[in-house]
């Protein structure tokens, strides 16, 4: 997995594999079938499970806690010391070979999924009408890509927890909560 984080799905060679994982190029075949299988194995690792990702989202007070905990998440792992920086999914993207096709549907799928489940979980609040939670959701994983590439142009963690909280600010606020918190509530008649 670390291997082609840091490397991409394309560059990472079976000799980098079999290297990286102490065993022979014979063994890799007989346990994975090819190159392609064992990185769609190492993708299902890397990313959380559904369940243990709808019971995080379900948890959260609201879509924009929600939200929040993604993109924190994020800027946590996308910094960490002990993997390569960035997204395996962002950095690993496949671009040509016959694989490639199999790889990007795998890798979108798992996006598309993140956001149809980010979406439902917004779409519980009680937002104001204009609001579309499956674009809030697509902003979501779309900074969380972008601070991927930023990661692996070396921003520290820092910055990327300040994109992830500069991205929420334009959230809308839930019906019946006034843009001014220092209002004094309606007097009961």
């Amino acid at each position: 997995m670390l291997t082609f984080w840091q490397h991409g799905y394309e560059t990472t060679s079976i000799a980098d594999l079999t290297q990286a994982m102490g065993i022979t190029v014979p063994s890799l075949y007989t346990a994975f079938g090819d190159k392609k299988h064992l990185f769609l194995e190492a993708v299902h690792l890397y990313a959380q499970p559904p369940d243990v990702l709808q019971a995080q989202l379900d948890a959260a007070p609201s879509g924009r806690a929600a939200a929040q905990r993604l993109l924190t998440t994020a800027a946590v792992a996308f910094t960490g010391d002990a993997t390569p920086p960035g997204c395996l999914l962002a950095s690993s993207a496949a671009t040509g070979s016959a694989d490639a096709a199999e790889v990007r549907a795998a890798i979108a799928a798992i996006r598309r999924d993140i956001i149809d489940r980010l979406a439902a979980r917004i779409a519980r609040d009680i937002l104001p009408d204009d609001t579309s939670a499956p674009v809030l959701a697509v902003m979501v994983v779309a900074v969380i890509q972008g601070m991927s590439v930023l990661a692996r142009d070396g921003a520290p963690r820092e910055m990327l927890l300040a994109v992830a909280e500069a991205a929420l600010l334009g959230w809308p606020r839930p019906m019946g909560q006034e843009a001014n918190s220092d209002r004094q509530p309606a007097a009961s008649p």
